[in-house]
């Protein structure tokens, strides 16, 4: 929703904007078309082969670009230090990036084998080799319940347990063997793979990703200018409840203005060249 994103931000020659999640760049490029040598962007990821990535991609925008090795739940003192304290736009663009799954080393995708780790920030200690390997069942239960959404819980856990007994679960291949043991290899509704759901829980859970994502927003709402606009895609219902739920309590406390009153969602043809993005939603609110 690339387009989409960069019009609904409504930005302007001389805008200052935050594009917490920089990934490859794609978005931050077209966002310094749109700012010009005026604007200035502030660009964060916690992945640091992702701000590595995007700095190749937009190296041509020297003067009015700065990309940090950050997590969007600390923006607040890396916009401070910028001597920042007022933007015009702000996007967040959730969930792993498919740098992230094509790289097949950092254990994100069940469909390459690797140590199981997860990390989008490679300077956090724990991983989801940590996760899977000692954590109590019903605590695991639990993970993969709530930030996974899978209702069969109970005997994922329990099989992990029971396999890590007999020697530790350390990579991908191995899991999804325990999980498709435990449940078999597709969901009940046949389209997507079992282990799809677990993997998203480690993940989730590894990088404490939903209370960031809550502390991101309130940090990022009280940047705003009057007039300024911030978009937030995400990938799966947990994201998209907080963010539903934040835009709200702003517009009912009347800081923040709802544009999209129901989250728009890519085109199918959007999804024809890039499937990942059939469960992107976008909201956008705007400072009153």
């Amino acid at each position: 929703m690339l387009k989409e994103v960069i019009d609904l931000l409504n930005l302007k020659s001389g805008d200052i904007v935050l594009d917490a999640t920089v990934g490859g760049g794609g978005h931050a490029r077209e966002i310094l078309k749109r700012i010009g040598q005026r604007g200035v962007l502030i660009g964060l990821d916690a992945d640091a082969s992702a701000v590595d990535a995007a700095e190749k991609s937009i190296g041509d925008f020297k003067s009015s670009h700065k990309l940090l090795n950050e997590n969007f739940r600390d923006l607040d003192r890396v916009l401070l230090k910028e001597n920042i304290k007022n933007l015009n736009a702000i996007l967040f663009d959730l969930g792993v990036s498919s740098h992230q799954i094509e790289n097949g080393s950092r254990g994100f995708s069940i469909r390459h084998d690797a140590r199981l780790d997860m990390r989008m920030d490679e300077r956090l200690t724990m991983t989801a080799y940590d996760i899977v390997n000692r954590v109590k069942e019903k605590d695991l239960s639990d993970i993969i319940g709530r930030f996974g959404e899978e209702r069969f819980h109970n005997r994922i856990a329990r099989s992990i347990v029971r396999a890590r007994a007999n020697r530790p679960i350390e990579t991908t291949s191995e899991l999804v063997s325990v999980i498709h043991k435990a449940i078999g290899a597709r969901s009940s509704g046949g389209k997507i793979d079992s282990a799809t759901r677990t993997f998203q829980a480690l993940r989730i859970a590894v990088n404490n990703e939903l209370d960031a994502l809550e502390e991101g927003i309130k940090k990022a709402v009280s940047f705003l200018s009057a007039g300024a606009r911030i978009c937030v895609i995400s990938f799966h219902s947990l994201e998209d409840r907080i963010v539903k739920r934040l835009f709200r309590g702003y517009s009912e406390l009347g800081v923040l203005k709802i544009i999209t009153k129901k989250p728009m969602r890519p085109t199918d043809e959007e999804i024809g060249f890039n499937p990942r993005s059939r469960s992107a939603k976008l909201r956008v609110a705007e400072r009153i």
